[in-house]
């Protein structure tokens, strides 16, 4: 599956509504570390269908960074049930990021 663009109007039906979990990941397009894990983030989506994969521009969206006191990018949280289940900060490999879906 592919990844869904986040903005304000579609957050509560894409993330907290969700009956899977989602992985969020919050970042810029001119941070380069948002750009080491952005193709892992989208494989991930591509590969695990059980997971909805979502990105924030923070840029774009930055009510939403705000929120979810985002400090740093890239920053990745993954929710369950509408609720924030694990959070990183900084560029993570692949095995990390499956491991945090896994908790």
């Amino acid at each position: 599956m592919a990844t869904v663009n986040i903005t304000n109007s579609n957050f509560r039906k894409e993330i907290l509504e969700s009956d899977v979990p989602v992985l969020v990941d919050f970042w810029a397009p001119w941070c380069g570390p948002c750009r080491m894990v952005s193709p892992i983030v989208d494989e991930i989506a591509e590969e695990t269908p059980s997971v909805k994969v979502c990105k924030v521009n923070i840029d774009e969206q930055p009510a939403l960074a705000t929120q979810f006191g985002v400090m740093s990018i890239p920053t990745l949280i993954v929710f369950r049930g509408g609720e924030i289940a694990d959070k990183a900060v900084g560029a993570r490999n692949k095995a990390f990021i499956l491991k945090m879906l896994e908790g």
